[in-house]
């Protein structure tokens, strides 16, 4: 099977719900790509337009977010050299960002020095979603956050719930998942980031997917056909990391979505048969979930026609 990008592959044609993280080891958090300015022009847009509903921050989370910027700066200049470098003396640091020709000096626990809060600022350098959890309860709730790309799904309405919570909506998360959730959090230790992918559908190409635009993604799936599935329909990864910083004890998750056209992917036999293997085995809660009712015919229609 050959995938256009790794996190496309899809290794089996039966549905499998399953936590499935795994050590980071060498990999980046923080994955740069071609899309880089593209992506970060548009969540500045997003920004701009509606702040309030794409950045939040409980009170006193002030020491977590810059704990953010103490970890995350230097793993990319580190990682990614030609494009960012970071210059340390004691408390006042230097960040040059070549790719948006952007170099600023803060002064770390000073909100005064940067032009937004510190997660804020964080969120404008990087294509991952970045939110924070309080692990000093074992709950872990949400309790900051810069969401620009969401999959049907917004701060407000998460900010402050547990985990459990949070994924309330997910059928039989806490019946499969909630328990294995629930230990990795309790067991994540600095320094030992973990990954894993989880994968949507969608019958339109927009990262931001924030509930408010429900309405327009509705439309959307009833255009789709099984003649233009593969143009309308979009398979989305999201490639989420979990941090534990060792100061504040808040956990770092990062959500990094990719996307590709359902006929690209097709284009390839094997992926087509599998993804159709997977959505036929779904329970039809999970297919609810996913908001796929509306064009689950015309799509399997499109993917057997491309199938091995």
């Amino acid at each position: 099977m050959n995938s256009p990008h790794p996190y496309f592959f899809l290794p089996s044609n039966k549905f499998e719900m399953t936590l499935g993280t795994r050590p980071l080891g060498q990999a980046q958090l923080i994955e740069v790509d071609e899309h880089y300015r593209a992506e970060i022009a548009q969540r500045e847009n997003i920004l701009a337009e509606e702040h309030s509903y794409y950045f939040q921050a409980l009170a006193g989370t002030e020491a977590a977010q810059w704990e953010t910027i103490e970890t995350i700066l230097p793993l990319m200049a580190c990682d990614y050299p030609e494009h960012f470098a970071l210059d340390c003396k004691n408390e006042v640091w230097t960040w040059q960002n070549r790719l948006l020709n952007q170099k600023i000096t803060f002064r770390l626990g000073d909100v005064t020095s940067l032009p937004y809060a510190p997660l804020d600022w964080l969120g404008r350098q990087v294509q991952e979603d970045l939110l924070l959890l309080d692990g000093n309860d074992l709950e872990c709730p949400l309790i900051a956050g810069q969401l620009c790309f969401a999959s049907r799904w917004s701060l407000g309405e998460k900010m402050g719930l547990s985990m459990m919570l949070i994924h309330g909506p997910v059928p039989e998360y806490a019946e499969r998942i909630g328990r294995p959730v629930d230990l990795l959090m309790a067991r994540l230790k600095p320094n030992r980031p973990v990954w894993r992918i989880n994968w949507s559908l969608h019958a339109c190409p927009n990262l931001n997917l924030a509930p408010k635009y429900g309405a327009y993604q509705d439309t959307q799936k009833l255009l789709v056909t099984a003649q233009n599935a593969g143009e309308r329909c979009y398979y989305r990864v999201e490639r989420q990391g979990l941090l534990k910083l060792p100061r504040s004890n808040a956990i770092l998750f990062t959500i990094h979505s990719y996307l590709a056209s359902i006929g690209h992917l097709a284009a390839d036999p094997v992926w087509a048969q599998r993804m159709a293997g997977i959505l036929r085995t779904s329970p039809p809660s999970f297919i609810r979930y996913k908001g796929l009712p509306v064009y689950l015919s015309p799509l399997l229609a499109y993917l057997d026609s491309h199938s091995a």
